[in-house]
C-alpha cells in the first residue's frame, strides 16, 4: 500500500473525522492520523458524553418534582454515580464504533500513532504515546502505524485541551478537569467549580442535580460572560434557585490540598478573601490549543496565543499546510470544527463557490438547567458598534407549551438593526432553547427581514411560537403578551 495521498489528517475528532469523510467524497485519496481514539474529545469526553450525564440530571430533576405533575412515586428518586457513569461512557463507546465505521465506509485510511510534521508535505508518524481510554474499543490490529507519510495537503485537526492555572494544576484526584469530571469514581458531597464557561456550567448544573454542594466562582462580573447580560441574569437566578453558589468578580487565588479535601481561597474584586472547603474543585479556566510536539516551529509555522494562525480558508503561512478547529483558534466549538473542515478541503479540491465562514453566524449552546442557546450579537455589543437597534423580548410564562411543560421560567430575547430590519442577534435561557437557535441561525444565513419572520407560521402549540413573538415585540406587535 502506498504511503502517498492527496490529503493526510492529523486527529480525528468532529472537525477531523468530517473532513475525512468530505475529502474523499471529493475524490480525494485520504488518510486520518490518530493517536488515541476516533472522535477526539467531543465525541469521547466532551460534547456527546456530558449530554448524557445531562440526560440523567435531567430525568432525576423531573422524577424529584413528579408531585407538581400529579405523580406520585414511592420514596426519593436517587442516582446510582456509576450505572450514570456507565450509561455516558457507553454512548460515547457507540458513536466511536460509529466514526470507525464511517472510515471505513468512505475508504479513508486510519494511521494510529502520534504524528510528526518533518516536511510541509510529510509527516513521520510514532508510536502511540497515549493508551487507548476505553478498553471497549482498542486499537485494531495489523493496520498502519508508525512509518512517513506524504500528502499534497496536510491538515491539523488536533484540537485542544483544558488549560491550566499557575498553582492550580489538576492532579486527576483533588483538582480535576473535565476528564475526572465526566467519570468519578464516587459522587462528592461538596464541590467548587473554577470558571462558567459552557463546561463550568454544565458540570456545576449536573451535580447540583446529584445532590452536590455546589460553588462556581468566575473572576469576570456575570457568570456564562460571552452571554447576553439579560439571559445571563436570568440563568443566574434559577441555577440559584436550585441552590447552586455563585461568586462572581472574583478568582480562586491558592488552593489548599487535604488529604481528601480542598480549601479554595476565593478573592473578591475588593480584595476580601474567604475560604471554601470542599471534596473536589473541577478547573473549568478555557482550552488551549495541541500545538506541541507537531513540529510546527522547525516549519515556521506562525502560531498566537497557542493556536495556529490561518486564513478564512484554514491555510498557514506554510503551502501545503492548513489548520481548523480548536488548534487553529475561538470559538471553540464542535459545530465550528465541522464547517471549518469542510471549507478547508472544499477549497483544496476547487470546488466552486466555496467562501469562508462567517463566524458571527456561528451558534453557541450551553446545556445546563436551564439551557442557554444565542448567535450573533449581545445587545451590548451591538450598542457598542454604534448600531440603532430594535430590541424585543418574549416570556416562557406566557407561552402555553412552556406552561404545559412545567418549563415557564425563561426568555427568548432578539436584536434587530433598526435601519435594514436585519436580525442581528438572538438569545435565548429555558427549556429546549439549544434545539430552538437553528431557526435564527438559519434566519440570519438567510439575512431574512424582521417582515419574514413576521409572516412566517409557526406551529401551535409550541415553545417555537416564543420566537415570533419575540420578534413581533421589536416591533410593537406582540400578540400574546
Amino acid at each position: 500500500m502506498s504511503n502517498a495521498y492527496d490529503v493526510i489528517i492529523i486527529g480525528s475528532g468532529p472537525g477531523g473525522y468530517v473532513t475525512a469523510i468530505r475529502s474523499a467524497q471529493l475524490g480525494l485519496k485520504t488518510a486520518i492520523v490518530e493517536r488515541e481514539h476516533l472522535g477526539g474529545i467531543c465525541l469521547n469526553w466532551g460534547c456527546i458524553p456530558t449530554k448524557a450525564l445531562l440526560r440523567s440530571a435531567e430525568i432525576l430533576d423531573h422524577a424529584n418534582h413528579a408531585k407538581s405533575f400529579g405523580l406520585t412515586l414511592e420514596g426519593k428518586m436517587t442516582a446510582d454515580v456509576k450505572d450514570v457513569v456507565a450509561r455516558s461512557r457507553g454512548v460515547s463507546a457507540r458513536l466511536n464504533g460509529g466514526v470507525a465505521f464511517l472510515m471505513k465506509k468512505n475508504k479513508i485510511d486510519v494511521i494510529w500513532g502520534e504524528a510528526k510534521l518533518t516536511k510541509p508535505n510529510e509527516i513521520v508518524v510514532g508510536k502511540m504515546t497515549k493508551p487507548v481510554v476505553e478498553p471497549q474499543n482498542p486499537v485494531p490490529k495489523g493496520v498502519l502505524g508508525e512509518g512517513t507519510y506524504t500528502a499534497k495537503h496536510i491538515i491539523v485537526a488536533t484540537g485542544a485541551r483544558p488549560r491550566a492555572l499557575p498553582g492550580i494544576e489538576p492532579d486527576g484526584k483533588l483538582i480535576w478537569t473535565y476528564f475526572e469530571a465526566m467519570k468519578p469514581d464516587f459522587m462528592p458531597k461538596s464541590l467548587v467549580v473554577m470558571g462558567s464557561g459552557a463546561i463550568g456550567i454544565e458540570f456545576a448544573s449536573f451535580y447540583r442535580s446529584m445532590g452536590v454542594d455546589v460553588t462556581v466562582v468566575e473572576v469576570m462580573p456575570q457568570i456564562m460572560p460571552v452571554e447576553d447580560a439579560e439571559i445571563s441574569a436570568m440563568a443566574r437566578k434559577q441555577l440559584e434557585k436550585r441552590g447552586l453558589k455563585i461568586i462572581t468578580d472574583a478568582k480562586v487565588s491558592k488552593v489548599e490540598k487535604g488529604a481528601n479535601s480542598i480549601t479554595a481561597h476565593v478573592e473578591t474584586k475588593d480584595g476580601k478573601v474567604q475560604q471554601i472547603t470542599a471534596d473536589r474543585l473541577i478547573s473549568a479556566v478555557g482550552v488551549q490549543g495541541n500545538i506541541e510536539n507537531l513540529g510546527l516551529e522547525a516549519l515556521g509555522v506562525k502560531t498566537d496565543r497557542g493556536c495556529i494562525v490561518i486564513d478564512g480558508y484554514g491555510k498557514t503561512n506554510v503551502p501545503g499546510l492548513y489548520a481548523i478547529g480548536d488548534v487553529a483558534g475561538p470559538p471553540m466549538l464542535a459545530h465550528k470544527a465541522e464547517h471549518e473542515g469542510v471549507i478547508c478541503v472544499e477549497k483544496i479540491a476547487g470546488v466552486p463557490g466555496v467562501h469562508p465562514m462567517d463566524k458571527a453566524k456561528i451558534p453557541g449552546c450551553t446545556y445546563c438547567n436551564p439551557q442557554v442557546a444565542s448567535v450573533g450579537l449581545t445587545e451590548a455589543k451591538a450598542k457598542a458598534e454604534g448600531r440603532d437597534i430594535r430590541v424585543g423580548r418574549y416570556s416562557f410564562g406566557a407561552n402555553g407549551k412552556a406552561i404545559a411543560l412545567g418549563e415557564d421560567q425563561g426568555m427568548i430575547k432578539v436584536i434587530f438593526d433598526k435601519k435594514s430590519g436585519e436580525l442581528i442577534g438572538a438569545h435565548m435561557v429555558g427549556a429546549e432553547v439549544t434545539e430552538l437557535i437553528q431557526g435564527f441561525v438559519v434566519a440570519m444565513n438567510l439575512e431574512t427581514t424582521e417582515e419574514e419572520l413576521m409572516h412566517t407560521i409557526f406551529p401551535h402549540p409550541t415553545l417555537s411560537e416564543m420566537m415570533k413573538e419575540a420578534v413581533l415585540d421589536a416591533y410593537g406587535k406582540v400578540l400574546n403578551a
